[in-house]
């Protein structure tokens, strides 16, 4: 943990990335009263990241809250924009989550399905480090990428 509280550092590289500066676009869009204006692209990000003693705290059985879910939506809909843009057709993350917290999250390109994940435990959804989700959502966006590449057809309908 940095000297301001924040599990990320305001210097921190991967900051610059363009998946943590669609993650920032994503978390500031889903921000209706503009509260994350003032707030560095560190402070947005840092709620997506849990130390092992912060994820300990929070209980294994629980209903997670909008702010959670909007995270969730926001994590995916940064992949979707960034296959987007790769692709240049249009992505959409689609995500059903029952009030406990389990569900599936989809993004599809045209007709075709490039992720598929089932979510558990949404109300403790987090990373330990920055780098890591970073790591995550590359490994989703290259399986999906492929996946594109592989039926230009059904993704291009």
């Amino acid at each position: 943990m940095t000297e301001t509280g924040l599990n990320i550092a305001e210097d921190n590289p991967v900051l610059g990335t363009d998946f943590a500066v669609e993650m920032v676009r994503q978390m500031r869009a889903v921000d209706s009263y503009g509260t994350f204006d003032t707030w560095s692209p560190a402070q947005i990000l840092d709620p997506f990241i849990l130390t092992k003693e912060q994820k300990r705290e929070i209980p294994i059985v629980g209903d997670p809250d909008e702010v959670v879910m909007s995270r969730v939506k926001a994590f995916y809909n940064a992949i979707a924009a960034l296959i987007e843009s790769e692709c240049g057709q249009m992505a959409v993350p689609t995500i059903n989550l029952t009030h406990e917290g389990f569900g599936r999250a989809l993004i599809t390109v045209g007709k075709l399905v490039v992720m598929d994940k089932t979510l558990r435990d949404v109300h403790r959804f987090s990373f330990p480090t920055l780098s890591k989700m970073k790591d995550e959502a590359d490994k989703i966006l290259s399986v999906a990428l492929e996946i594109v590449g592989e039926y230009p057809k059904a993704a291009g309908l």
